[in-house]
Parts: C-alpha cells; sequence; structure tokens
C-alpha cells in the first residue's frame, strides 16, 4: 500500500488535485481519507460556542484515530470512517465503510502537521496558491457549503484561516517532498506526480 499526503492551505485546490490524480490512476485503485472526517465531535456545544471553533488550529483533528485508521488500512483491514457535519459540528452515528486500496491519499491543510501522520506517508505533496486566489475558493466555498454569509466568511478568514495558515500550516511546506504550484490547473505537475506513485507502486508490487 502506498500512503501519499495532500496537504495546502484552505482553497488552495487540494481537492482538484486529488480528482485528477485519481482520474490517471488505475480504476478502484485509490481510497481517499479526508482530513475533515476526522475533525472532533462538537455538536453538544451551543450554537454561539461551535461559532467559535478553530478548524484551523491542529487541535481539533483527532489526529489518534486518524493513524489507527490509517495502520489498520496497511494490515489489510477495512475501516470505519467517520462523517462530519459543518452544520452540526457533528459526528454522525453512521460511518462510511472504507476497504484497504493500492494507494490511499490522506487529504486535508494540516496532515503535514503531525509528525507521527507524516512519518506513515510515502509521499508527502503541498498543494501552492496564491493567497487571493485560495480567499475567493474560501468565500465561495463557505456561503454555499457551510452556511455563513459574506460577512462571517471574511471575519472567520481575518480571525482563524488566516493566521492559522501562516503559523501551522505554510510552515509544512518544507516537509512536502513535491510541491504543487498553482493547485488543479497545473497539469505538467500532477502529470509528473502521477508518474512518480506508478513507478512507486510497480516498485512495491
Amino acid at each position: 500500500m502506498l500512503i501519499i499526503g495532500i496537504a495546502g492551505g484552505s482553497g488552495c485546490g487540494k481537492s482538484t488535485v486529488v480528482k485528477q490524480i485519481i482520474k490517471r490512476l488505475p480504476k478502484d485503485s485509490v481510497t481517499v481519507i479526508p482530513q475533515d472526517s476526522y475533525y472532533k465531535d462538537n455538536g453538544h456545544l451551543s450554537p454561539e460556542e461551535r461559532s467559535k471553533i478553530n478548524f484551523d488550529h491542529p487541535s481539533s483533528i483527532e489526529f489518534n484515530l486518524l493513524i489507527k485508521h490509517l495502520d489498520e488500512l496497511s494490515e489489510g483491514k477495512d475501516i470505519g470512517m467517520p462523517i462530519y457535519s459543518y452544520l452540526t459540528c457533528a459526528r454522525s452515528p453512521e460511518t462510511i465503510p472504507i476497504a484497504p486500496r493500492e494507494v490511499v491519499i490522506v487529504e486535508g491543510i494540516l496532515i503535514l502537521s503531525n509528525p507521527r501522520l507524516r512519518d506513515r506517508m510515502d509521499i508527502k505533496i503541498f498543494v501552492d496558491a496564491d493567497a487571493d486566489d485560495r480567499l475567493m475558493r474560501i468565500i465561495r466555498r463557505d456561503i454555499e457549503e457551510r452556511g455563513r454569509s459574506f460577512i462571517q466568511v471574511l471575519d472567520h478568514y481575518e480571525k482563524f484561516v488566516k493566521p492559522m495558515h501562516l503559523q501551522f500550516i505554510e510552515p509544512t511546506k518544507r516537509y512536502a517532498d513535491i510541491i504543487v504550484p498553482q493547485g488543479g490547473a497545473n497539469h505538467v505537475a500532477i502529470d509528473i506526480l502521477t508518474s512518480r506513485i506508478k513507478m512507486n507502486l510497480q516498485s512495491i508490487r
């Protein structure tokens, strides 16, 4: 099994890069584990308290569970991946059954910030993008998918996203084996990356 970590700031285009990689690899050979599924369950908090959750701080992620699930997949075991809702800040009682495959992609803004998680990765990727491009994507996503108003998005960006990016996310770029500028629009970088993944797969088969 090949474990690939794909990190980068919020709105940098990580999901697009993941989709492009999956498209270029053999069908049903890839499992994706999003960091967002492993946010701690805060469904017990009041709406006011939920609005103050800092989703961009490493302490918001249940890394121990994520690492445990990665280890189980490496051992050939199925896992039950959590389902997390940004609207309720809670986990669903149900889980998503995930089976081990040749390639496991762990994707999220903070995945390179945890040394134990990094140690399990065969290839570490950082998707880079200009701050203004990321902000535009964040505004669109948070209004459409997370029920925030335009003012709420800007306020959240100023209080949490920008300072946490500078403190916890940008510095993890130094751990990356490959940096992909321009996100999912960089087809040359994605082609090179996919070729490298295929080479690594051949060597472990």
